[in-house]
């Protein structure tokens, strides 16, 4: 991508097409929810780039402020220094509204790209057959944590996006993901371990 320097996800994606292949992008690992973006990514836009997996972040980062691999599909709490240093510009986000640590960055639909959304997310989980009242407790603790000023400020200054889920709604939401991106998995290739 020397010499090409995309200023929207418009530019990128078309980029990308006059040149299958060509354009190298990192991630910390195969099947990585940054590979797996990259692979939805292929996917829904008809194009073709090459995965250079690394262990870490920290290993990639080096290689992509030096231009050798110049396209992340990155979780917001790994790249927001390089992002806010200008080391790193970002074209979209892969959520279904803007971020509230980028709000002048448009989402992927916004920016012309219908139905990609990659979101890394993480749950509190209880143990199967735990009782209601255990759960209504925990659920309720969540929701005062993050309605509480100075956790949501904190989680935003780390790229983060507070969201509570009820636990019916979180179940149905990990379903849906799981069926997402087992097909997304098979379509690339990665077997088991």
């Amino acid at each position: 991508m020397r010499g090409c320097r995309p200023k929207s996800l418009h530019e990128l994606i078309e980029y990308t097409k006059a040149r299958p292949r060509e354009l190298n992008y990192g991630t910390v690992g195969v099947g990585s929810s940054q590979h797996l973006a990259a692979a939805y990514f292929e996917q829904l836009t008809g194009t073709e780039i090459t995965h250079v997996p690394y262990r870490n972040i920290a290993a990639y980062t080096p290689d992509f402020i030096a231009g050798q691999v110049p396209l992340g599909f990155q979780l917001l709490p790994n790249v927001i220094g390089l992002i806010r240093s200008g080391d790193a510009r970002p074209l979209a986000v892969a959520s279904d509204k803007r971020m509230t640590a980028l709000p002048d960055v448009p989402t992927a639909a916004e920016a012309g790209l219908k139905d990609y959304e990659s979101a890394a997310w993480l749950a509190l989980l209880a143990p199967a057959g735990t009782g209601t009242a255990v759960i209504d407790k925990l659920y309720a603790a969540m929701i005062e944590a993050m309605n509480d000023p100075k956790v949501r400020t904190l989680l935003v200054e780390q790229g983060a996006e507070p969201l509570v889920m009820a636990p019916q709604g979180l179940k149905d939401f990990m379903t849906a993901e799981t069926t997402k991106w087992a097909g997304i998995i098979k379509k690339i290739g990665i077997e088991p371990m």
